[in-house]
């Protein structure tokens, strides 16, 4: 996968994870309890575009922060 755009999904992660008002610690706790083992540095990770995201993860982070795929996977960078 191309760096930019995983950085960008990262970012995308990481921005509705804060509008949740939820730390890194409460979404790997809430993914844990859903079965899926990632930590927090995973969760950081993630969020930096330094780990891939899995078919199963991306499902459950989608449910966990209430949004939509197209909000994760936006890629669209608005400048003025």
């Amino acid at each position: 996968m191309n760096k930019i755009i995983e950085k960008q999904i990262g970012n995308n992660i990481k921005n509705l994870r804060e509008q949740c008002g939820m730390t890194q610690e409460e979404l790997s706790a809430k993914l844990q309890l859903r079965g899926c083992d990632i930590t927090r540095s995973t969760i950081a990770k993630i969020e930096v575009g330094q780990r891939h995201l899995y078919p199963d993860e991306i499902i459950l982070i989608k449910e966990i922060l209430n949004t939509e795929y197209d909000t994760i996977f936006c890629t669209t960078v608005f400048t003025n």
